[in-house]
Formats: structure tokens, sequence, C-alpha cells
């Protein structure tokens, strides 16, 4: 596994080049990309023999090279989910490879259910924790290593360094805890009680297992998430296609943000 990881990060870095920041872009945003800045290339992940592809819409399956106002970032269009019959291994797969790559800094974002009326549809918000509640770890078997470097420390695993400056950059941003979930069904409004009792704010279906991997390969990890949708009990209806038009609509409100965080990746 590691050797494919490893012959996929230099494969990346030979035809995009170095990129000290890299940004995995959460459901419908592909179009983000562009966004950012000036494309230097690209390269789809099915020419990669290997490597993970998404099957859901609204991830192209593409590695771009963005010139973000001079910093390198290497944006993935497109992550893997549990719910797609795929393991923890090939979740992560893709941070992995821009991690070995040279990636210093790992941003998530992703479309996320809020679990407070505050946090309304359309609203950034910075991670500040999460719970994962997926029921797996990419660092379980042979994908730590060995035993020596598995137990990974988590205390500050969404960095409060680059939630500062995000802040700085930005003014008033809300933050708020994630919770991981595996899916693909919604969650009932039971269940969305309960998650608000073990202090989540935002629930979802990723970026719980990449945010490990990222930061068990030594890289720092920021998350946003994008509030899609009202979580259940607090709407009437959920549904895919409504997450990803709201997630179109609101692609503005998320460039900033994803600009502060890399800005502030490459401070010393």
């Amino acid at each position: 596994m590691w050797a494919r990881i490893e012959r996929h990060a230099e494969a990346v870095r030979g035809d995009l080049g170095p990129h000290p920041v890299a940004v995995v872009l959460g459901t419908g945003w592909s179009a983000l990309a562009e966004l950012l800045g000036p494309v230097r290339g690209r390269r789809g992940v099915g020419d990669l023999d290997g490597f993970p592809r998404p099957s859901l819409d609204g991830h192209t399956g593409e590695l771009v090279s963005v010139d973000l106002d001079g910093v390198p970032t290497l944006v993935v269009a497109g992550r893997c989910h549990l719910y797609e019959g795929r393991d923890a291994t090939e979740v992560v797969h893709a941070v992995r490879v821009a991690v070995l790559a040279g990636a210093r800094t790992v941003v998530l974002t992703n479309a996320a259910g809020s679990l407070w009326p505050d946090l309304a549809v359309g609203a950034p918000v910075l991670i500040s924790d999460h719970l994962n509640l997926t029921g797996t770890s990419p660092l379980v078997g042979p994908a730590a290593r060995g035993c020596d470097d598995r137990f990974v420390d988590l205390g500050d695993l969404y960095s409060a360094r680059l939630r500062s400056a995000a802040r700085t950059t930005l003014g008033s941003i809300a933050e708020g805890v994630y919770a991981g979930v595996l899916g693909p069904q919604f969650e009932t409004p039971a269940e969305i009680r309960a998650l608000a009792t073990l202090g989540a704010d935002l629930v979802g279906m990723s970026t719980v297992l990449e945010a490990i991997a990222a930061a068990h390969l030594g890289a720092e990890v920021a998350g946003v998430s994008l509030v899609t949708n009202p979580a259940a009990g607090l709407t009437d209806r959920i549904d895919h296609d409504r997450v990803l038009e709201t997630a179109g609509r609101s692609l503005d409100r998320l460039v900033p943000v994803v600009r502060a965080l890399a800005h502030a990746a490459v401070l010393p």
C-alpha cells in the first residue's frame, strides 16, 4: 500500500510540481479550484493506476495545481467515502499522496448539516475539533507503518494557529465541532439529539479520517464546513440534490476562508 502511495506522490510531484498546501474539496465544490487562482496544471486520478476514484456526483476525480496568490496549492477535486464501499486506507489515499508529495498543510472542506439554528445555511464554519463516529481509523492495521508511530496525539488536530490566523484575516467566523458519521443515509432526529449531547455542532460523512491520516504524517490540518442544510428535526426534508444546490450557490463564501488558511499555512 505504501509503495503505491509513494509512487503516486512521485508522479504528482513530477507532473504538477511541489505544493506546500493541499485543499480537499467537499461535495459539489469542484468549481472552487478555478476560483482560488490560475490553474497551473491538472491530472485525473484515473490516470494513476490504483488511485481510488470517487463515484459520487459532485466529485470530479481530479488533482488540480493552482497558484493561490503565489502559494502553489494542490486541490483534490474529488474524495472517496466509506459508504461507497471503500475502506479507510482508500478514503485517505489522496491526502497521503498530497502530503508525501510535499504538502505541509492540508485544508479539508466539507458540506455539513447544522445542529443549531445560529449556524445558518450557507455559512462557512471553521472546524475546531471532531467526533470520529465512523467506527474505523486509517491507522488500523499495516497503514501505520508499524506499531511505534500509530499512537498520534490529536490534541491540536485542527490547528489553533491556522484558525487564529484565519480569524485575524476574516474577522468574525464561527467555529464548531464536526461529527463524522458513516452514512450514506441522513441522520434521524434522535441521532441528531444524541450528537448534540455529545458536543457536536455539525455533522457529515467525511473529513475525520483524512484529518487523522494527515496528522499521522506530520501535516498541519485545518477544516472548513459549509452548512448546506439544517440537521434532521430542524427541517422538513433533507436530500442530496439540495445539498449540491446549496454548495454550488455558496462557493463565493468559501473562497476567502480557504485563501486565508492557505496564506496562514506558509507564514513562519
